[in-house]
């Protein structure tokens, strides 16, 4: 397994002002504020996005005072996605413990996670940069219309490819596109280098929802995940979508038939999940996610080299090989 703290080293000191002031970003006289960030660090994440963007911007530079400001608006802005899909999806669980909407209510996990975005904004606003304001708005934009996407796929059941992307690039590859490219702003980096940061987060986050939807078809044990969680919020994810595309019809026709009445038992998620193993998805999946990690991988290495270019190709092979 990819050792953590190797791929932080070259932004190891930056790495904890980041964690220092995203803890202090969290702080609120606000009663329910407060009791509602002790929920969330109960499930707190590995801060992969904050990370990405302090290396982009050590390769192109350093990764200075404006890095670590970015990181934390950016943190926060996808803090307040996470509570706002859970709400969305009516999710009762992350990385294993309950999530806000399920200790609180819908209307107390909306308002925070608004207190959130807005704080996010707040500090886009004091960096007085507007390329990154641009970026951040544009951000906000795609990640709400891939949420209303998502709901649409599930409600009309779309079940292709095409469609399935759409949705992984607005909620989550334009997020890490948008990190590696706000690092690359903050060392000063010229156009042609930022936009190459751009595209290579974008391929990391392809890379990182395929392997997180892989997930969600084992056991719950090895992820921490519920398994075939996706499935009942109406989420057909690339393995199933692979396996529903190529079976010949009379193979299919029995999970096809469960989907359209979307009443998902835990027997029919389980024959579901099943036959998407069986029959060749996970390895579909795990191919295009390689194929993306190759991408990433060709990008970086036109970089000069140096320890946070090692990092960020270290990085891609983590996103890949995590087991939860």
């Amino acid at each position: 397994m990819i050792d953590r703290i190797q791929i932080e080293r070259p932004v190891s000191e930056a790495f904890k002002l980041f964690e220092a002031e995203f803890a202090q970003a969290l702080q609120s006289e606000i009663h329910t504020i407060r009791a509602a960030v002790d929920t969330l660090q109960q499930s707190n994440g590995k801060h992969i996005r904050p990370l990405l963007l302090l290396l982009a911007a050590k390769a192109c530079g350093q990764a200075g005072t404006g890095a670590v400001r970015a990181a934390v608006m950016l943190e926060l802005l996808h803090t307040a996605s996470l509570i706002h899909d859970d709400v969305v999806d009516d999710t009762k669980q992350r990385r294993g413990v309950p999530s806000l909407n399920a200790v609180y209510d819908n209307r107390v996990a909306v308002l925070v996670g608004d207190f959130f975005f807005s704080d996010s904004f707040m500090r886009v606003m004091e960096m007085e940069n507007l390329q990154i304001l641009r970026i951040m708005a544009q951000l906000t934009h795609e990640m709400t219309e891939g949420e209303i996407k998502q709901l649409e796929n599930a409600d009309r059941l779309i079940l292709t490819e095409e469609e399935y992307f759409v949705v992984l690039e607005k909620k989550t590859a334009m997020l890490l596109a948008s990190c590696a490219e706000i690092g690359a702003i903050t060392a000063g980096a010229p156009a042609e280098l930022q936009q190459m940061c751009r595209t290579f987060g974008k391929q990391l986050g392809y890379c990182f929802q395929i392997r997180d939807d892989i997930f969600d078809y084992f056991d719950d044990a090895q992820t921490g995940k519920p398994s075939g969680n996706d499935l009942r919020e109406g989420k057909v994810t690339l393995p199933l979508l692979h396996v529903l595309e190529t079976a010949a019809p009379a193979e299919k026709a029995p999970y096809m038939d469960m989907l359209l009445e979307k009443n998902f038992t835990p027997d029919r998620i389980a024959a579901l999940l099943r036959f998407a193993r069986e029959n060749g998805g996970i390895a579909y999946a795990e191919a295009r996610m390689n194929a993306y990690r190759e991408q990433a991988t060709a990008i970086i290495r036109t970089l000069p080299a140096s320890e946070a270019r090692d990092s960020l190709l270290l990085l891609a092979d983590y996103l890949v090989e995590r087991t939860r």
